[in-house]
């Protein structure tokens, strides 16, 4: 896309309305989408989660959560961004003046979940260069010393270059992207079916314990996946929806996203936990675990060197793609809002982003940097990354399903039938109510 200097008689957030670039298609908004929504929250945060809560029982609700309540507000949030055309500050102003501020408090959730989002890409930067040096080691072995710090610095450098070339970058990088993965971690799971763990597995992820969803925290870790998951409430689904072209049927594209994610996610289950149980590892080790479970799986495969090496060349790719999503977030706001040209935005961003991002890395060095029990990436992530993302995601929905006239919403869905506003605006305007209802009632128990 060509820099464009904006006058000063527009309003900020609107100079890139008439020129700002467009995804090419449908299709390469699907696949430039999944490659953001994929990723880190489904083959590294999906896993440890329905390890840490019970496997099936976890597996179902969130299931529950995705089709009832999360695909609607992915819809939702799709159309707004399509209809304001521009970055998530101005996206909230247009539905009302003093939205600006709360569009802030979404680009600040965002900023702090890719602080730590761009740490655990240079994980898998780390063990993807360890893997083509035949160097595949254990999580323990691998932050030892600084390493964390360095890898997060070298992601850094490479988002900036990419961020400096624009959408055009990202749309082709995960074109190639998404099938590689598919296809690969489709094999992982078939290789995972012939250990001795894949019965236990199999118990562990089918086996739901249905008194387990009684217990509130487990639909809150759930529907925080979900939103986790989606994007939802993080700005990445109003931004890449302002570049969606005009022909395109909003639910229609989300939902093949959502469903893609949905299996990978699952796929990644499947992938993992029979290793978990094979090598007699934890399954609620925590955010270390696919880390901890993969180079014992690939150690003990016939052809383990160069399955590590596609495995986490690619894992690093996934994670890589939803790193730019968020900085690309933070960067149309602070590039349009304060009216930057891009590269100098770029250069701004990315070096704030690397100075918050530190703590996180130093939490897995010798420093071991703790918020009291709990390391600062960790603490993030179960804080942030849960129950603030829900916060933000019912808002924002409540402000967009509410304030949003319906003729609008509805053209900004790109489907006729009425059937579609009817069901984000239910969701929308009374997920509050319900959410406030059961609030009050598991209080009162």
């Amino acid at each position: 896309m060509e820099e464009r200097v904006p006058t000063g008689a527009e309003a900020p957030g609107t100079e890139t309305v008439k020129d700002r670039g467009q995804w090419s298609s449908e299709p390469a908004f699907v696949f430039s989408m999944a490659a953001a929504a994929v990723g880190l929250g489904n083959i590294w945060r999906f896993p440890y989660l329905a390890g840490e809560y019970g496997g099936g029982g976890f597996i179902l609700a969130y299931l529950v959560a995705m089709a009832v309540v999360c695909l609607p507000l992915m819809y939702l949030e799709v159309a707004a961004g399509r209809l304001a055309q521009g970055n998530t500050v101005h996206t909230f102003r247009q539905v009302h003046p003093a939205g600006a501020w709360y569009g802030w408090f979404v680009v600040a959730l965002t900023t702090a979940i890719t602080s730590y989002y761009l740490v655990i890409t240079g994980w898998t930067l780390g063990y993807a260069v360890d893997a083509v040096r035949d160097d595949v080691r254990l999580f323990e072995e691998f932050s030892a010393g600084y390493a964390s710090l360095g890898w997060l610095i070298i992601v850094v450098v490479l988002a900036t270059a990419l961020l400096i070339r624009g959408i055009s970058a990202i749309e082709r990088f995960s074109k190639v992207l998404m099938p590689l993965l598919a296809v690969l971690i489709i094999g992982l799971v078939i290789t995972a079916s012939r250990t001795p763990g894949w019965d236990e597995a199999r118990e562990f992820l089918l086996a739901a314990d249905l008194g387990a969803l009684t217990e509130p925290s487990l639909w809150v870790i759930a529907f925080g996946q979900g939103f986790y998951s989606l994007a939802i409430g993080q700005g990445y689904l109003v931004t890449y929806g302002s570049y969606i072209p005009k022909r395109s049927h909003v639910p229609r594209a989300s939902l093949i996203i959502a469903v893609t994610e949905t299996c990978i996610a699952l796929l990644a289950g499947w992938m993992i936990f029979p290793f978990v149980f094979t090598h007699d590892l934890d399954p609620g080790e925590g955010s270390q675990l696919a880390f901890s479970t993969l180079p014992l799986a690939f150690e003990d495969m016939a052809f383990g060197l160069p399955l590590a090496i596609a495995f986490f060349v690619l894992f690093f790719i996934a994670a890589f793609s939803s790193s730019l999503a968020g900085l690309k977030v933070i960067l149309s706001a602070i590039a349009e809002e304060f009216r930057l040209r891009h590269t100098r935005a770029v250069f701004l961003v990315t070096g704030v982003m690397l100075l918050l991002a530190v703590p996180s890395a130093l939490s897995f060095t010798p420093v071991e940097l703790r918020v009291g029990d709990e390391r600062v990436l960790d603490w993030i992530d179960q804080n942030v990354g849960g129950q603030v993302i829900l916060f933000s995601g019912i808002v924002g929905a409540a402000l967009f399903s509410w304030l949003l006239p319906a003729e609008r919403l509805q053209e900004a869905l790109g489907t006729t039938s009425s059937w579609w506003l009817h069901r984000v605006q239910l969701v929308g305007r009374w997920l509050p109510v319900a959410v406030l209802v059961w609030l009050g009632v598991t209080l009162v128990w």
